[in-house]
């Protein structure tokens, strides 16, 4: 298996290796997982202004740093001491700072406005505390956003899950509105979808395009420069009523 470290990283700034457990920015290789990360936490830090936010299993750091461009104080947890270390020194902001703490363990600074939890529940062996842990964590009308991939999009059709070593459960909608609503006086599930380009790209593949690319051997060099090009803005988050369909779930969840 090759071997994908971050590229161009600030002076001082050790880069992180690709492993798959995490997404990271600053991988070609690894682009469109990450636009499709961001475009949630661009999402969620525009209804954060002001407010107080942990951003739990932050992972490298990007997302604490998108939160805190509008948030008046977040703090990225993570457990990793490699990723720690490395959104501790790329990260710099008066409004963000990064503790080293399993998220299980973490309650400095309780209550809290709004808990951002990405892609990460798929993880957890036993998510139900956890999640109670979160609404006990959020002040009066504060807000817990936690995303998950779709398993009926990520996972071969009938597959309980993914091939993914680092998911212990994938979801579906309906199997994720079972797990969040008993810890939350309301949840409300928006899908992500593609967009723009990765559209044109999805609908280019039911016509055939895989054979096509495969047949002219151009795949390679397609791919090398389609996958860097990709934006956060080709993808959408929408309340759709098709949420099966969707590439990810992001749940609000109202204390």
């Amino acid at each position: 298996m090759p071997t994908y470290l971050q590229r161009n990283q600030p002076p001082g700034v050790p880069p992180l290796e690709l492993t798959g457990e995490r997404t990271l920015p600053d991988v070609p290789e690894e682009n469109y997982w990450y636009r499709r990360h961001l475009v949630v936490y661009r999402w969620i830090a525009a209804r954060c202004a002001g407010l107080r936010v942990v951003d739990m299993a932050c992972g490298e750091g990007y997302g604490s740093a998108v939160l805190a461009e509008r948030a008046a104080e977040v703090v990225g947890v993570d457990a990793n001491p490699e990723a720690h270390e490395h959104a501790r020194l790329r990260y710099g902001s008066p409004r963000l700072r990064f503790e080293r703490a399993l998220v299980q363990d973490f309650e400095a600074g309780a209550p809290w406005d709004a808990i951002v939890f990405l892609q990460t529940v798929e993880h957890v062996e036993e998510p139900l505390p956890l999640l109670e842990r979160f609404a006990s964590l959020l002040a009066p009308g504060g807000v817990a956003y936690v995303s998950t991939p779709n398993r009926l999009t990520l996972a071969p059709p009938g597959a309980r899950k993914s091939e993914n070593p680092w998911h212990v459960r994938e979801y579906t909608a309906a199997e994720y509105r079972e797990l969040l609503e008993p810890h939350f006086s309301r949840v409300e599930i928006l899908g992500l979808f593609h967009a723009r380009v990765m559209r044109a790209h999805e609908l280019a593949v039911r016509a055939g395009w895989d054979r096509v690319h495969s047949a002219l051997r151009i795949t390679k060099p397609f791919y090398d420069r389609f996958v860097p090009a990709i934006a956060a803005s080709d993808f959408e988050l929408r309340n759709d009523r098709d949420l099966d369909s969707s590439l990810d779930l992001l749940a609000v969840c109202h204390r």
